[in-house]
């Protein structure tokens, strides 16, 4: 990691501004999420019940058996109209079950690349700014943006014949990537792609 960004990361894990900005962030997130997916999917809330469920698209980054890392588009499709919270009006919810979980907000420089690597535990990703690219050992390249969502859990990759392992990521374009990542604290899975439903 280069000195530059090193003290930056150091300066802006010290600055209770950026906490606090992380912590509004979290608290938003569910319903920034829903509301930016599924703006164009749902009709009014008073219309929700007359409809079909709808689909959520994320990328799933898994491993396979051979130790390589892939990208692949999937479907959430398991949502349920119900209250978050009794008297609140019914939204459509996909519960996940995960044991705990870690929350970060990352600022990747712009032009910032870094090297092969896995994630170090499996993870979402959401962008909230700018955007970033994810290359798996197979070869996929996949850009994203806000709106959109990824799952990344390439450990257990082994290195190829040029001794790349898991995935290569960086910025795309004139401004830094924001992103949120959640860390899971469940197991990766091998061989699964497209896990959650």
């Amino acid at each position: 990691m280069d000195t530059q960004l090193h003290a930056w990361m150091f300066q802006c894990k010290k600055t209770s501004p950026i906490a606090l900005e992380a912590g509004k962030i979290f608290t938003i997130f569910s319903f920034l999420v829903l509301a930016l997916t599924f703006t164009l999917i749902l009709p009014s809330p008073a219309n929700a019940a007359g409809i079909s469920p709808p689909i959520f698209h994320y990328w799933h980054m898994w491993t396979d058996v051979n130790g390589v890392s892939h990208l692949m588009k999937c479907e959430m499709r398991n949502f349920v109209l119900q209250s978050m919270e009794p008297p609140a009006a019914p939204q459509w919810q996909d519960r996940l079950k995960a044991e705990g979980a870690t929350v970060i907000v990352t600022v990747q420089p712009i032009g910032w690349v870094g090297t092969w690597h896995e994630n170090p535990k499996p993870q979402w990703i959401i962008p909230l700014s700018g955007r970033w690219f994810v290359e798996t050992m197979d070869g996929r390249r996949v850009e994203m943006g806000p709106g959109e969502v990824s799952f990344g859990e390439d450990q257990n990759t082994k290195p190829n014949s040029k001794g790349q392992k898991g995935h290569l990521s960086g910025t795309v374009g004139n401004e830094p990537a924001v992103l949120m990542v959640i860390q899971l604290k469940d197991a990766p899975t091998v061989n699964q792609p497209c896990h959650f439903k």
